[in-house]
């Protein structure tokens, strides 16, 4: 049974602003009813000074849902839009005295819903819910690769119950919690590590002894091979091309090639075959021309 503070229940059952605004100037729309959760913003902005002068809200969801949305009405009326942009879930759940982890989804529908009206009132058209970030991942909840990435980055989520709580991604049949996985690892993995520039090679660490050419080539492509089901299991690959101890220079082909997700699966590649070496090594993507590839 989950706790509601008296804030949410008082929204709940009196929800302010929820109205659709017949003359309103901005609109935003998140979610979908199949889902299970649906949001459209209303505002009315004056245009010369840019406060919004009023706001209302319909939705289809549970009671934390309406309770947020109401939250967010009150939190940004009279507020101008630049102001009103920067207004976070985190506040969302903070004014309302704040909410159960499995429904920390509700604020961020709202202040996403936010984004799109302004978005909307600024004549910014946003990325429709295509999947043009990335690879759909939860196919029960339609949520794809880059929302769970912006997730797991802007909340510090570190476990799959995390992010189901803040996306809904695998709160249903559970067969995207590998992938899941894989994206956490990722972010992480790329919080962890310094960026480096391909062009370079930038010695990390000092070694005084390396192992045989042979057998270190030879643990890189073991590492490489152990990792390379999980890439292969979405269209993309990794090669290796060469090995220093100072760098290691891979080529990720397939899906791989321009994905957004290429620094964190560089980063995911550094970490894991940095703890198999023992020492911290620079892992960098190059398209080869002409060269050998080992692997």
């Amino acid at each position: 049974m989950w706790n509601y503070s008296e804030t949410v229940k008082d929204h709940f059952f009196n929800p302010r602003n929820a109205k659709a605004l017949d003359d309103a100037n901005a609109t935003g729309d998140v979610g979908s009813i199949s889902c299970g959760d649906a949001l459209r913003l209303t505002l009315k902005v004056n245009d010369d000074t840019e406060i919004i002068e009023e706001a209302g809200f319909q939705t289809f969801g549970c009671g934390s849902a309406i309770a947020s949305s109401s939250a967010l009405t009150e939190l940004i009326i009279g507020k101008t839009i630049a102001e009103a942009e920067q207004v976070t879930n985190q506040e969302i759940v903070d004014y309302l005295g704040g909410l159960p982890a499995e429904k920390m989804h509700c604020s961020v529908m709202g202040q996403e819903a936010l984004e799109a009206a302004i978005a909307n009132y600024r004549g910014i058209e946003l990325v429709d819910d295509d999947h043009a970030e990335g690879k759909l991942i939860c196919r029960c909840f339609a949520v794809d690769e880059g929302k769970i990435t912006r997730a797991v980055q802007k909340h510090g989520l570190t476990t799959i119950e995390d992010v189901i709580n803040y996306t809904k991604a695998g709160g249903a049949c559970t067969s995207c919690h590998e992938k899941i996985e894989m994206v956490i690892d990722t972010v992480m993995a790329a919080k962890q590590t310094p960026e480096v520039n391909a062009s370079e090679s930038i010695p990390v660490k000092t070694v005084t002894s390396l192992p045989p050419t042979s057998g270190f080539t030879q643990k890189i492509l073991e590492v490489i091979g152990d990792l390379r089901p999980y890439l292969q299991a979405d269209g993309g690959d990794v090669t290796l091309v060469k090995a220093s101890e100072n760098l290691i220079v891979v080529s990720l082909s397939g899906a791989c090639t321009g994905c957004m997700m290429t620094d964190m699966t560089l980063g995911w590649l550094q970490q894991q075959i940095s703890e198999a070496l023992g020492w911290a090594i620079p892992v960098v993507n190059h398209q080869p021309v002409h060269t050998e590839v080992i692997a």
